[in-house]
This record gives structure tokens, C-alpha cells and sequence, in this order.
């Protein structure tokens, strides 16, 4: 048998598995920007709002930064994976830009 992979027959979002005759290219994990094999510790370098830990890219809680994320008044910061998103808080909803009492 020969190892195709040697030569990186794939794209930089995949990663090369050799079989019996023949090769296949796999996508990377959802964490990863490049990889060198299945799952986020194969990552080359991990994706914007991941972060290596454990040698494994695990979503950055952006909600438990020293830096607040959500700004305004009445407002919630929820988690997202690789990213958060604001919302306002119970009792309130969004109008104009602002959360206003409901």
C-alpha cells in the first residue's frame, strides 16, 4: 500500500486518512482551522471563539470574560458554541435598540 497522504491530497479544512489502495479526505472538527486528524485535539489551530485547553480547542465562555460583552441595560450575555449572543433579560424585550420593561 501506498500512503497518498503523504503528498496532502486534501484541502487545508480536511485532514488525509490513508485506507488499503487508496486514501479518503475527511472534514476537520467544527473547533479546528486545519487539523492533522479527527477531533479538536487534532486541531493545527483552533477556531475564532475557541481556545486550546488540554490540548483540546474548547469553546471560550465569552459571558465569564473580566470584560463585559453585553452592554446594555437590562441585558443578558448567553454562551453559544464559538461564540454569545445578548439578549434581554426576563421581563424585558428589545425595542429600538434598547430593552425596555415589557
Amino acid at each position: 500500500d501506498i500512503d497518498e497522504c503523504d503528498g496532502s491530497p486534501c484541502k487545508d479544512d480536511q485532514y488525509c486518512l490513508n485506507t488499503d489502495g487508496s486514501f479518503s479526505c475527511k472534514v476537520c472538527d467544527a473547533t479546528c482551522v486545519g487539523c492533522t486528524g479527527e477531533g479538536s485535539d487534532k486541531c493545527k489551530t483552533c477556531a475564532s471563539g475557541y481556545i486550546k485547553e488540554d490540548e483540546k480547542c474548547t469553546d471560550i465562555n465569552e459571558c465569564n470574560l473580566p470584560e463585559k460583552v453585553c452592554i446594555r441595560e437590562n441585558e443578558d450575555c448567553v454562551n453559544t458554541k464559538g461564540s454569545y449572543k445578548c439578549v434581554c433579560s426576563e421581563g424585558f424585550e428589545e425595542k429600538d435598540g434598547t430593552c425596555i420593561p415589557i
